[in-house]
C-alpha cells in the first residue's frame, strides 16, 4: 500500500474586485477497491457555500457559490489517500477478448456504446491509416496490442508541456508528432475507438520523486474497457499501465469535459485574473 498526500492550490489574482460566478471543481480522486481515501480539505476563500455532488460517470464534484466580490480566488484542496494498486497487471480478462479483434456482448455494448463514438470523427480516416502503417490494426493479442499502442505514442512522439487551455485534435497530434499529457491520451483514445474498443480520457494526479520539489503537475491518461478486468489504465505520455503512482479524478468521454478547476466573473478584459497553481504529490509514512 502506498500512502499520497495531493496539495493542490489554485489561486486568481484580479486588479479589482469582480463578481465571481459559481465554480465547479474535480479534485477530488476516484474511490475504488484500490484507493480509500483517509482524510480530505477543501479551503476556498473568499465566503462561499458548496454543494458536493456526483455526475452521470460518478465523478466527485463540488459546485462552489461565491457570496461576495473579491480580488482574490483561492482554493485550497488537501487530500491524503490509501493506494493499492500495487501489481498492474494482477487482472483477468473474460476468454472471448483475449484476441484481438472480438465483440462486446450486447448488453455491454449497450453501455459502452458512449465510449465506442469518436470524438473526432473528421479525423478517424487518418487515425486508422496511423495504426495500419504502425501495423496495430491486425489480429493479436488485445493487451499485447494496447501495449503496443502505448509504448508507441511514448516512444514516438516527442512530449511538451502546453500551458494554454485544451487538447489538440488527433490530426494535430499526429501531424506534430509532439503533444502535451492530455493530447497523447486523447489520441489512444480515438486509436482504441477506431479498433472497436471503448475507451475514455482520465484526469488525475501523478505521483513521481519530483513532487517532492514541489514541482508536479495534473496528468492525464486513458483506459480502456476489457471484459473480466474492467477499464484499465494505459498512459500513453510514459508507455505505463497505470498503477499506484496514477491517481485518478475524473473520467470523460470527452477530453476537454473535466478540467480540475472550471467557472467564470463578471468583468471586463482588463480584470483579466493572474493564474497561479501549486501542486505537491508526495509520500507519507503509513
Amino acid at each position: 500500500m502506498r500512502r499520497l498526500q495531493i496539495s493542490h492550490l489554485t489561486e486568481y489574482r484580479f486588479p479589482e474586485p469582480v463578481v465571481l460566478l459559481p465554480h465547479r471543481l474535480l479534485l477530488r480522486p476516484r474511490v475504488n477497491h484500490n484507493v480509500r481515501i483517509e482524510s480530505s480539505a477543501l479551503d476556498i476563500f473568499p465566503g462561499h457555500a458548496v454543494q458536493w455532488k456526483r455526475d452521470v460517470l460518478d465523478n466527485s464534484v463540488a459546485v462552489v457559490e461565491i457570496k461576495q466580490t473579491s480580488d482574490l480566488l483561492k482554493i485550497a484542496s488537501t487530500v491524503i489517500i490509501q493506494h493499492y494498486d500495487e501489481n498492474p497487471f494482477n487482472f483477468r480478462m473474460d476468454d472471448y477478448a483475449l484476441e484481438y479483434p472480438f465483440a462486446y456482448t450486447d448488453s455491454d455494448r449497450v453501455e459502452l456504446d458512449p465510449f465506442l463514438q469518436p470524438v473526432y470523427p473528421n479525423d478517424r480516416d487518418l487515425v486508422v491509416r496511423w495504426l495500419e502503417d504502425s501495423g496495430w490494426r491486425q489480429p493479436t493479442p488485445t493487451f499485447t496490442l494496447l501495449d503496443r499502442i502505448n509504448h508507441g505514442i511514448a516512444s514516438g512522439f516527442s512530449y511538451q508541456i502546453r500551458e494554454e487551455q485544451g487538447v489538440q485534435s488527433p490530426r494535430e497530434t499526429l501531424s506534430l508528432r509532439s503533444g502535451s499529457c492530455r493530447d497523447f491520451a486523447t489520441l489512444f483514445t480515438e486509436a482504441c475507438r477506431c479498433l472497436g474498443l471503448a475507451s475514455r480520457f482520465v484526469s488525475g494526479y501523478l505521483f513521481t520523486w519530483a513532487g517532492d520539489a514541489e514541482n508536479a503537475s495534473t496528468h492525464a491518461w486513458a483506459e480502456v474497457y476489457l471484459p473480466g478486468a474492467g477499464w484499465k489504465g494505459f498512459d500513453p505520455t510514459s508507455g505505463e499501465v497505470t498503477g499506484d503512482r496514477h491517481i485518478a479524478v475524473a473520467v470523460a468521454r470527452h477530453p476537454e469535459a473535466v478540467p480540475p478547476v472550471a467557472g467564470g466573473f463578471v468583468g471586463t478584459a482588463q480584470q483579466r485574473p493572474l493564474l497561479s497553481v501549486v501542486l505537491r504529490v508526495s509520500e507519507v509514512a503509513a
